[in-house]
């Protein structure tokens, strides 16, 4: 960290506008700003999911890798050119994503966000890590930015999905299934 912030209030976004990494000057509504807002509130999110009781320690361990991951995805966001998420990060997502899904039996219905705090919390984090990528692929459309950015974020979302299963299962309370037969097909009109 180049500065320290000893002032938290500069009043230089009085104007609406914010300072990016590399100092210049955008709108704070910018889509640029917006992605790596998402990103930040994502990592809040994960936050989340760590403070819940019972989080067991493998999947706390994977997150505060991925909270790490998410602050230097918001750094190169934020400082247009930087690049700090590499293919490597992919890969470790996709290894431990394989490591706590395999063992799952396989889904045959869709879930509805439940299942525990924990659980909860972590649909939470996977909605808007899917927002946050929604965000950076439309960035992408405007501006350069590397793809491991939006590939992170996809395969963090499927992580998530993940987690949601093992830690409703792990705390007692199970999946939540959808029940799409619940609504009664309507009769026929009469004729």
């Amino acid at each position: 960290m180049g500065n320290r912030l000893s002032k938290i209030y500069t009043r230089t976004g009085d104007d609406g506008s914010t300072g990016l990494g590399d100092g210049s000057r955008v709108p704070k509504d910018s889509l640029r700003v917006a992605a790596y807002g998402t990103v930040d509130e994502l990592n809040s999110t994960v936050g989340m999911v760590l403070a819940c009781d019972g989080v067991p320690d493998d999947i706390a361990e994977a997150l505060t890798q991925v909270q790490h991951e998410l602050f230097d995805l918001g750094g190169e966001l934020c400082i247009p050119g930087m690049a700090m998420i590499d293919d490597a990060d992919i890969t470790r997502l996709e290894q431990v994503l394989d490591r706590f899904n395999d063992p799952l039996p396989p889904l045959k219905d869709f879930i509805l966000p439940g299942g525990g705090m924990a659980a909860s919390c972590c649909h939470l984090a996977r909605t808007v890590c899917r927002r946050a990528e929604r965000e950076v692929v439309a960035l992408g459309r405007e501006e350069s930015i590397r793809p491991q950015a939006s590939r992170y974020l996809n395969r963090l979302s499927d992580l998530l999905f993940v987690l949601c299963r093992v830690l409703a299962r792990a705390s007692g309370h199970g999946e939540v299934l959808w029940q799409h037969e619940r609504r009664r097909k309507p009769a026929p009109p009469a004729a």
